[in-house]
């Protein structure tokens, strides 16, 4: 389907619901484009009726496209939307994606979309659109666009001529105690560290507040900047640091104590990806608290006296113990107490110190088993240097249910701290077990964390665009969560969470050597390696086949790049697979029912990189076509 361009005297394009099948949708793709400094999409749209807007980015030679915008909501006027591009090493096109809804009335129309250099947050307001800025209306106080100076100067710092423009708000029609008016950038679409830079022109220092707030996906707000000094002359330049690990907007705020409170004014911003004071401490980097006790604890440690209760360890694949978290077959920490001479034991296993005056995102998976009372089983603490616990921030809550479960935990604290696992278990006969695995902490609020990337799925918001086969198969794959309905087969629960999502045949629904096919959308092909890794689990007396396969329009049948056949263990188990194909294919997943009801095979967390796959893999495919890889 294509956009088509109407209107006069300017031109527009747009796609009705009209002219749509079911799930269909409109692509428009830009030229290749080899632009690789930091740029900015701006985008004038709008839509009718019921519908999205996806604007997404395609590496050349990339099998999949990456989401940087989309929206869906409706409106009588035309929309301004910005979009971060940061540097990219290799050429690339921009896709715009318009999915009307049937019925009558449904439409998307674009007006003007521009590519221009710099970060989105950066204004000289010499543009009709304010570079997507946005005014937050108040009936008394907001920021209109100047020509010149308010009250005095007759220019502006961009050009130094009256045509020049710059924000300003102004106090005369204030009518409240601290009436505030807000100018906000668009939201950015990567996380931004660096020096923010604007002018400032003000007046009434007494009858006005200042301020400068960055804003994260979730609301939140924290001030970076107030002006400490008052100027009584002309225009200011301030720098102040960024240091936001999430997407952000810059709000400037003024507040006027009343209708005599003056003036301000703001003009050319500007954004750095160098830091505008040298004595500034890069952005601290919390990942030395992550680990996966593949090669050892990391930076983990036991207090000398309780050295013993956490233990790492593995487990072969098997049909009665759950493996770790990571792999199925690697390592994790234990707490028991067939690991301590003593009938009970306190075991407290120790993280690295991470400075204070950070927002941290702590997640880590737990597996708990046999234990009866569950109230120590299981605690996290966050520790001040001294080694004095300081707050309580999680405790284990329910019962055994056999599964690794995830869990994310937000904190900040003013002073250097470390988050301290503790297990208590006063009496052997009421102790189980206890294994955590997966430790990882990054900066931000879990709660902000965007969804899976391109070529990843987890199944917890969807199927991700995977299709049923309805040709070559006798079944479809089901999504579910928990345990499966029949016992002693399947997965007690999923591998992203322990209580997500996750695809499986279920095997009494099908016959034995029935098959259920479930099959990627088209992808692109590439001249490099793909990397296809998945987890799959395969628990059963009777458990049959799972496969993946390659299939593209030249071959009439498919090729098979990974298999593995029968009971496999009670774990879900990662899957490595390499492969090469430079046209357009899909990937195939097929499970085949075994003799017996105890057949499920159930897969998860999906994960497609660009390149080789990294270390051993499980197989490799190669193929090579003199066809050119259409876009």
């Amino acid at each position: 389907l294509v956009w088509g361009a109407l209107g006069c005297p300017r031109h527009l394009i747009t796609v009705d619901s009209a002219f749509l099948d079911d799930h269909e949708q409109a692509v428009l793709v830009s030229p290749l484009l080899d632009q690789q400094d930091w740029g900015c999409v701006r985008l004038v749209y709008q839509i009718t009726g019921q519908g999205s807007l996806h604007l997404k980015l395609r590496p050349d030679s990339n099998n999949f496209d990456y989401q940087l915008w989309n929206a869906n909501t409706t409106s009588d006027s035309w929309l301004i939307a910005s979009m971060d591009l940061p540097n990219i090493t290799i050429p690339y096109q921009i896709l715009l994606e318009g999915r009307p809804e049937r019925g009558s009335g449904n439409s998307i129309a674009i007006f003007e979309i521009h590519i221009v250099p710099g970060y989105c947050i950066e204004c000289k307001f010499e543009e009709n659109h304010l570079c997507g800025y946005s005014n937050s209306w108040n009936p008394n106080v907001n920021w209109y666009v100047g020509g010149s100076m308010a009250r005095e100067s007759e220019s502006n710092l961009t050009s130094f001529i009256i045509l020049g423009h710059y924000m300003y708000v102004d106090s005369v029609y204030a009518k409240h105690f601290l009436e505030v008016a807000k100018l906000t950038s668009p939201m950015t679409t990567v996380p931004m560290v660096g020096c923010l830079s604007f002018y400032y022109n003000r007046d009434q220092e007494r009858g006005n507040i200042f301020s400068v707030f960055t804003r994260d996906h979730l609301g939140l707000y924290e001030e970076i900047w107030r002006p400490e000094v008052y100027v009584t002359v002309g225009w200011t330049l301030v720098n102040v640091d960024i240091k936001a690990p999430h997407p952000l907007q810059v709000v400037f705020e003024v507040a006027f104590n009343s209708a005599r409170g003056g003036y301000v004014a703001i003009d050319d911003i500007t954004f750095s990806p160098e830091f505008c004071h040298t004595d500034t401490e890069p952005t601290f980097n919390p990942s030395i608290a992550n680990c996966d006790f593949e090669n050892g604890l990391c930076l983990y440690y036991q207090e000398r006296a309780e050295t013993k209760v956490w233990s790492r360890v593995s487990v072969k694949p098997n049909t009665y113990m759950i493996g770790d978290h990571t792999t199925g077959i690697g390592c994790f920490l234990l707490a028991n107490t067939h690991f301590t001479s003593k009938p009970g034991y306190v075991g407290r296993l120790h993280g690295p110190f991470l400075p204070g005056n950070h927002k941290y995102c702590l997640r880590f998976y737990y597996l708990i088993h046999g234990f009866r009372k569950i109230d120590n089983g299981l605690v996290l603490y966050i520790y001040d240097e001294n080694d004095v616990a300081q707050e309580k921030v999680w405790s284990l809550a329910d019962t055994s249910r056999a599964v690794w479960t995830e869990v994310e935990i937000t904190y900040m604290k003013p002073m250097l701290s470390k988050i301290v696992f503790v297990s208590i278990c006063q009496n052997f006969l009421e102790c189980g077990l206890i294994a955590i695995d997966d430790i990882t902490v990054s900066l931000g609020d879990c709660q902000s964390t965007t969804g899976p990337l391109p070529g990843q799925c987890n199944f917890e918001s969807g199927v991700c665009g995977y299709i049923q086969d309805k040709k070559g198969d006798e079944a479809d794959w089901l999504q579910v969560r928990g345990h499966t309905p029949t016992s002693y087969t399947g997965p007690r629960g999923d591998h992203t969470t322990g209580v997500g999502y996750y695809m499986y045949i279920e095997a009494s629904l099908m016959h034995p050597g029935d098959k259920a096919r479930l099959l990627t959308s088209d992808l692109r092909g590439s001249s490099s390696s793909q990397c296809l890794i998945f987890y799959y689990h395969m628990y059963g007396t009777g458990t049959g086949i799972l496969s993946v396969l390659l299939r593209h329009g030249d071959r009439q049948q498919d090729t098979l790049l990974w298999r593995r056949r029968g009971e496999q263990s009670v774990s879900w188990m990662r899957a490595i697979v390499d492969y090469h194909c430079d046209v357009r294919h899909q990937i195939v997943f097929e499970a085949i029912r075994g003799p017996s009801l105890r057949s499920d095979i159930a897969i998860d967390d999906i994960h497609f990189k660009w390149g080789p796959c990294d270390g051993t893999v499980s197989s490799s495919y190669l193929f090579h076509s003199e066809h050119t890889n259409a876009a």
